[in-house]
């Protein structure tokens, strides 16, 4: 019996262990779907993120050619 008792801080443990785990993973499913969710609402509005981190807002009725110069000038 005296073995049993040795073995209840792990299990402990391993519940701590498996309920934080689940949690973290629930809120880092949440944090890219709230991401996913934010790229679809700015591209609906003409705006997109670059490679670098910038942000690049397209205007309407130009083509890419056209802002990137007058952009450039």
């Amino acid at each position: 019996m005296a073995g049993w008792r040795n073995l209840i801080p792990l299990i402990v443990l391993f519940v701590v262990v498996g309920v934080a785990a689940f949690i973290g993973y629930g809120l880092y499913q949440w944090s890219n779907e709230l991401a996913e969710r934010a790229n679809k609402k700015m591209e609906k509005q003409h705006m997109s993120f670059t490679k670098e981190g910038g942000l690049k807002v397209e205007v309407k009725g130009l083509q890419d050619e056209q802002s990137a110069a007058k952009t450039q000038k």
